[in-house]
């Protein structure tokens, strides 16, 4: 259990890294964009399909990163009304239902990009597929990080946050 909770916080300090030096590059880009159009009065046409894919990545990234955290939408309120013993079911259905999702996600993403693959994005000259990588990689972390929590649950003990 520990070497697989390390290497989920490795993973986790990981992506959230990448989401952060996603997010200075998706600045960069946008303030190239507005000096282009405003100062040079050329705007470069890939910046706005560069900034959309960076804000794909960025945010699947992040997702994956609140599940692991333990930061993502609940139902706490619910949950802490049940008993002690009726939680630790309710908390384990949570997870399952949130691996179920993050399968879904895997699939229909690897799906998607397989069939987008060869078509090449108009200003970027990458292909289309790229678009839907996002989705796999953070299936794949979510149920990763989601079996982390599994585990600890019936082990009963808690998951630190990975930090960076």
């Amino acid at each position: 259990m520990k070497a697989y909770t390390q290497l989920c916080a490795a993973l986790s300090r990981w992506s959230l890294r990448a989401a952060v030096l996603g997010l200075v590059v998706l600045i960069i880009c946008v303030q190239w964009q507005v000096l282009g159009r405003y100062l040079l009065n050329d705007s470069p046409t890939w910046t706005e399909p560069f900034a959309l894919l960076l804000v794909l990545y960025i945010t699947a990234l992040a997702v994956a990163v609140g599940v692991r955290d333990a930061g993502h939408l609940g139902m706490e309120s619910i949950v802490v009304l049940l008993p002690k013993a009726a939680q630790r079911v309710a908390e384990g259905l949570i997870h399952v239902g949130v691996i179920a999702f993050a399968v879904l996600m895997a699939v229909a993403g690897w799906e998607w990009l397989t069939l987008k693959w060869d078509e090449p994005k108009p200003m970027l000259g990458m292909p289309e597929g790229l678009d839907f990588l996002p989705l796999v990689i953070s299936g794949v972390l979510i149920v990763l990080f989601c079996i982390e929590h599994l585990l600890a649950l019936w082990r009963g003990i808690a998951i630190e946050e990975a930090g960076v």
